[in-house]
């Protein structure tokens, strides 16, 4: 699937329907652009980070936050 958009002078660019719809796009998602060594493009939407999943997670995991542990870890 070839999509061509135009870039503005403020540099910003319209994600094409077919595109939006591909990548099941919404007004506020965020996207990432990859540039590879080759000169090709990735682009992705990127998912929100749930802050309090992550702050629950953080909490369970601070049981292994320990000297020992880090030298047991250490070479991971």
């Amino acid at each position: 699937m070839h999509q061509i958009a135009k870039l503005t002078n403020k540099g910003q660019i319209t994600v094409p329907a077919e595109v939006r719809k591909a990548l099941h796009l919404k007004s506020g998602d965020t996207l990432a652009w990859e540039v590879q060594e080759n000169g090709k493009i990735i682009v992705y939407r990127v998912e929100a980070v749930d802050v309090d999943y992550l702050g629950a997670l953080n909490d369970t995991l601070s049981e292994w936050n320990s000297a020992e542990d880090d030298e047991a870890y250490r070479n991971l």
